[in-house]
């Protein structure tokens, strides 16, 4: 990737973009029941996925959570083959053995991505201790929700980083606002005792830093200055990354409350309106926000920004229509890829 700040812009935008339109088609996959079982999308948080890969090492390691898709996907990893393993078809990233809860490219650096809370604390903690180990200057880091730091491996894993200087970097997605909670029909809200998740890794010596998760610059800078302390030697640090709850992560299942993105509300060329969703529209979306600074260069800009847009759509249709169409593993390999017979 460029280090050039106006041509990352651009990289940026069109990855934010690659990430949205495969969610909508997660989105309309999942409420056409064309595969089974729960899943979880990435919309609100492109910009925290896509600047943090953007400052890793191509041989840096990943750990990533139940709500993984754009980690993946920012790090490389091929939208079709992506949106098969989704579907449980041959073609898959992991054969279709995975899923959307376990998506993972072990080609790309991913250790592993787990829906267990709070276990990709542990994961990145090893993984940290093996590349200290190796002392070839690569790094783990570990991508979770703010609800991991209720779970004991966390406090374990923190306090053992800290203690032996391991090459970790912490990233903690906190989206609880605007969740629902259990009250009104969403999952739990984050329940923790200190009213500043930076001050748990704070009372073992890491440093802890927030940053405004919308903007993948300032995730970029801070992952960025993470990377160097960590491959100088100077063990973990911690990054909180605040991002709102998009509306259709609010309920328990999923649902494109905010509709497919019309990136016409960044250029101009559609009009917001009012609506219960104004202020996401206007403010907290990353992917229109992104695009509107960028259309508001000019002519030029502005039909560049539609034209990624329409890119990255015909990209996506094209990824969804083919893993449709792949076959799903023959029977005879369901005990293929495990452990032991």
């Amino acid at each position: 990737m460029t280090t050039d700040p106006r041509a990352m812009r651009w990289e940026f935008l069109e990855k934010m973009l690659l990430i949205r339109r495969f969610e909508e088609a997660v989105g309309r996959f999942g409420a056409d029941k064309d595969f089974p079982g729960h899943y979880h999308l990435y919309i609100g948080q492109e910009a925290t996925g896509v600047g943090a890969m953007a400052a890793l090492g191509e041989k840096d390691r990943i750990a990533s959570t139940h709500r993984n898709h754009g980690h993946v996907l920012a790090r490389g990893a091929d939208p079709m083959a992506a949106l098969a393993e989704i579907l449980g078809r041959d073609a898959g990233l992991n054969r279709g053995r995975g899923g959307t809860i376990h998506l993972c490219d072990p080609d790309l650096g991913f250790l592993q991505t787990s829906g267990v809370v709070g276990s990709v604390v542990g994961l990145a903690t090893g993984g940290g201790y093996a590349c200290k180990m190796l002392g070839d200057g690569t790094l783990t880091a570990a991508f979770f929700g703010d609800g991991a730091l209720e779970e004991g491996i966390a406090f374990e894993c923190l306090n053992i980083a800290a203690l032996w200087k391991l090459p970790v970097i912490f990233i903690c997605e906190n989206n609880s606002a605007d969740a629902w909670g259990m009250a009104k029909g969403g999952y739990p809200t984050l329940v923790h005792a200190s009213n500043d998740l930076r001050s748990i890794p704070g009372s073992m010596g890491i440093e802890a830093i927030r940053v405004e998760g919308i903007d993948p610059f300032a995730v970029y800078d801070a992952v960025s200055t993470a990377a160097a302390r960590c491959r100088a030697g100077e063990g973990p640090l911690f990054i909180e990354t605040m991002t709102r709850r998009w509306a259709g992560s609010a309920p328990l299942w999923p649902e494109l409350a905010t509709g497919i993105t019309d990136i016409g509300m960044a250029t101009g060329r559609t009009a917001i309106g009012d609506g219960p969703h104004r202020d996401w529209y206007e403010t907290n979306d990353p992917v229109l926000r992104l695009a509107r600074e960028l259309a508001a260069e000019g002519a030029e800009a502005l039909a560049r920004v539609e034209q990624i847009d329409r890119q990255v759509r015909d990209i996506i249709e094209t990824a969804a229509q083919r893993a449709l169409a792949s076959p799903f593993p023959a029977v005879e390999t369901a005990a293929d890829y495990v452990f032991a017979n």
